[in-house]
């Protein structure tokens, strides 16, 4: 992992380079979505936004780990999806698609930021490096489809063609979510870590290790989801995104005006009521929870994981997750997702199943402790404040919890790139406490439990799920939302073999100071809806 050295920001005519290094979980790419308030005040013609984000990108490659959340601004794909679900126009102005293939038309006069001219082979190309697995790109896998698939191009017709190895159920709501590296990016894709080569709405113009980091509005710019342009009043020149890791600060910094944008998802939102911010709710899946099934770990052991799930107090964790009265989580996916429905309800094990635990062999020594053949049971529980206010504390509950069933725990908060490095990189876990959007689509989840582990793939928790891959397999027959019966089949066999717990279903909220804004499914932010007001 290379790292990344410090350095000033500066605002150059020329982009400034920066070394950077992949070490975060995938984030899922979305389009565009509605105005989530209005204001009557002038908006400012030029401005700049500053807009908080939780954590530092080391790499602002779009198809890196850590690069998806900063792509819409440098960056476009070829459709995009509306907040209310829709598929809606991108780089392409139309599109249509089956099981096994789809065909892309792009817009007319599409630039990237160079000046030259996006092709269709341009595209192509782009889409063929994404899913190319002697590049590893994790960002890309998590975005595209589990499914091999070619693409062909017809520049005269500006049209990219795209044809599966097998059937998928969401082909345009992946591929077509890609963003699009322009071929300056491609020729030398080691680039792309420190500055950004795509046809979008802004480019990156400064930036120093740690952030923040400057993108400048380009001229001329009109493709962005249903045609939007950079010519609309009160949309910033300049957008500065500054990494604020406490939700408590970025509250402070959204009160008194220091930060125009931010998201808060813990019991910091209760002050910023009442303050005239612009809001929008998110839905979210708070404490995705996985375990650690690599052979030779406690947790391969599907008895244990069980009894474990089935010792918790899912009510009591949601409050904690909360911070308040929570509800616990229905499906691995948000609540406005693609095929969400209520799966968690009689699939999740039960408080029975801790009375399994003799008969797989587990008994507790003079000590109150588990063993089995001699072994004490020793589980090291990570969780990160990065990722949600409240889930170390949801860890800390769990903790407690399997204590007192005789387990030993290592309870372990650390920062976000510790955590992600024990999960795709040296393993060293057991349970891991996450949070997430959760994808919009129930396809996006399939790396995460099926196929190869790092660094093959996603599959960190090392999960083998026959009933899973089964219904998956029948799910990715049929077109759109008439797989969704196999897709919550497939969920709930991975809870009846508690592969994963997600904790609560709950809302993160973006604020924004004297700013309009839309966001997109899983809380993107859409660079030409911003307005700044006055």
């Amino acid at each position: 992992m290379n790292a990344m050295h410090r350095r000033t920001v500066s605002f150059p005519r020329a982009r400034s380079a920066v070394v950077a290094s992949a070490a975060v979980t995938s984030a899922v790419l979305a389009g565009c979505g509605g105005d989530v308030s209005s204001t009557h005040t002038p908006v400012v013609v030029g401005g700049t936004v500053t807009i908080a984000a939780a954590s530092e990108t080391p790499s602002f490659d779009p198809y890196s780990q850590f690069g998806p959340p900063l792509a819409p601004y440098a960056y476009d794909s070829l459709v995009n999806v509306a907040s209310d679900g829709r598929v809606v126009s991108g780089l392409a102005q139309k599109w249509r698609a089956g099981a096994t293939s789809a065909s892309f038309t792009l817009r007319e006069g599409v630039t990237c930021s160079d000046g030259m001219a996006l092709t269709a082979s341009g595209v192509a190309g782009s889409l063929r490096y994404a899913s190319d697995p002697r590049n590893r790109l994790v960002g890309a896998r998590a975005a595209l489809p589990g499914v091999p698939f070619t693409v062909s191009a017809d520049d005269a017709a500006r049209t990219v063609s795209v044809r599966m190895a097998s059937p998928y159920s969401f082909i345009v709501r992946t591929i077509g979510l890609v963003p699009v590296v322009c071929p300056a990016g491609l020729a030398d894709p080691g680039v792309l870590d420190r500055t950004t080569e795509g046809t979008g709405p802004y480019v990156l113009s400064g930036y120093a290790s740690g952030g923040p980091y400057l993108f400048t509005r380009r001229k001329g710019y009109a493709w962005g989801p249903r045609g939007a342009t950079n010519g609309t009043p009160g949309q910033p020149e300049r957008i500065v995104v500054t990494v604020v890791p406490q939700e408590s600060t970025a509250a402070n910094l959204l009160l008194t005006g220091g930060v125009n944008i931010a998201t808060v998802t813990g019991p910091d939102r209760a002050r910023l009521t009442g303050h005239g911010l612009a809001t929008a709710q998110v839905p979210t899946v708070v404490g995705l929870t996985f375990f650690n099934e690599r052979s030779g770990r406690p947790l391969s052991d599907p008895a244990l994981r069980q009894a474990l799930v089935g010792a918790l107090d899912r009510k009591g964790l949601a409050n904690v997750a909360i911070g308040g009265d929570g509800t616990p989580a229905s499906h691995l996916t948000a609540v406005n997702s693609v095929c969400h429905a209520d799966v968690t309800a009689g699939n999740l094990p039960s408080h029975s199943a801790v009375g399994a635990l003799r008969a797989a062999g587990w008994t507790k020594n003079a000590r109150g402790r588990l063993v089995k053949q001699g072994r004490p049971l020793r589980l090291r529980l990570l969780s990160s404040a990065d990722f949600g206010s409240t889930l170390p504390s949801v860890a800390e509950l769990m903790a407690v919890t399997w204590q007192a069933l005789g387990v030993d725990v290592d309870l372990v908060s650390e920062g976000r790139n510790a955590v992600v490095q024990a999960m795709y990189g040296s393993g060293d876990f057991d349970v891991v406490v996450g949070s997430s959007p959760g994808p919009p689509l129930p396809a996006q989840l399939i790396p995460y439990f099926s196929g190869p582990p790092p660094s093959g793939g996603l599959n960190f928790a090392h999960v083998v799920n026959r009933a899973y891959d089964r219904f998956v397999a029948l799910a990715l027959r049929a077109p759109g939302t008439a797989s969704c019966a196999d897709w919550n089949r497939a969920a709930a066999a991975l809870f009846r073999s508690a592969d994963a717990l997600p904790v609560a279903d709950g809302t993160s909220t973006v604020y924004g100071y004297r700013t309009t804004f839309a966001v997109a499914p899983g809380g993107q932010i859409v660079p030409t809806s911003i307005r700044l007001h006055r």
